[in-house]
């Protein structure tokens, strides 16, 4: 779902925000009031990719043109050389989450290839934050590669964890947790045990990681393993509190980005 914007916007002042990810591309074109938001999946030229899709956002937001200012984040933020602007992944998913869920307090996101926590202030700014940026254990890659392992694809593993017991995983590294779970399946543990216990893995390091910034609700969970509804729900025990996943919470970053290009277009007008 995506707040609209209509043909009649016109090309008032809009800018863009993308989120190269490791996996996808997310553009989001906003005009101040509204955004169109879009995605697509990476390629092996992602600069390309993100201009495609940019142009595509473009057209369906009204724009003869794509925006003037562009920021960018995530993963490929400075392969794109059209880029006017360029904005960590903490800050743009700090903003972005703080303008889908303003009560927020901390936010959880993990992505195709990090996952990292921030601590906000009352007013949406970084207080602090932590970041698993040098392993991709516990992330979108992860389950994907334990998904081609268990012959399930990576959106239905949630379905297929549903009410199952957890089996417990040891192994967080791709490699080690990819054998271990290849160990179970020749002992006869059921794959949905086995994708609970993934789950299950996944949450409490994810709390583990955390832990240090002291998280309070309200939280929220932005990144596409947030689409993962058995994770939510395992998260949010691990926190020990309920864990908000916003409309469009996929393109928190993306949504970030514009947001803070159109300070700063507002800010240098």
């Amino acid at each position: 779902m995506t707040k609209s914007m209509s043909a009649k916007d016109g090309d008032a002042g809009a800018v863009a925000g993308i989120d190269l990810g490791s996996t996808r591309i997310k553009v989001v074109i906003y005009n101040g009031s509204s955004y169109l938001a879009r995605i697509s999946d990476a390629s092996w030229d992602p600069g390309k990719t993100a201009l495609e899709l940019l142009a595509k956002t473009s057209r369906e937001a009204g724009l003869s043109t794509p925006p003037a200012i562009i920021a960018t984040t995530g993963y490929g933020r400075r392969c794109l050389s059209h880029a006017t602007l360029t904005f960590t992944e903490i800050a743009t998913h700090a903003k972005g989450a703080f303008y889908l869920v303003p009560a927020c307090r901390f936010v959880v996101d993990i992505g195709g290839q990090d996952a990292k926590g921030i601590r906000l202030s009352s007013d949406g700014r970084v207080a602090d934050f932590v970041m698993n940026d040098k392993c991709a254990a516990g992330t979108g890659r992860f389950l994907s590669a334990m998904g081609q392992a268990l012959g399930v694809p990576v959106d239905s593993l949630g379905s297929y964890a549903a009410g199952a017991e957890p089996h417990r995983i040891n192994a967080m590294c791709t490699v080690f947790a990819e054998s271990e779970v290849i160990s179970l399946i020749h002992q006869g543990v059921s794959r949905n045990a086995i994708i609970a216990g993934l789950h299950a893995s996944i949450a409490r390091r994810t709390a583990s990681m955390v832990a240090s910034l002291h998280p309070e609700p309200p939280v929220a969970f932005t990144g596409g393993v947030s689409q993962n509804a058995e994770i939510v729900e395992k998260l949010s025990k691990e926190l020990g509190c309920p864990v908000i996943v916003p409309n469009d919470a996929v393109y928190a970053g993306a949504i970030g980005a514009a947001l803070l290009a159109w300070e700063h277009q507002v800010e240098f007008q």
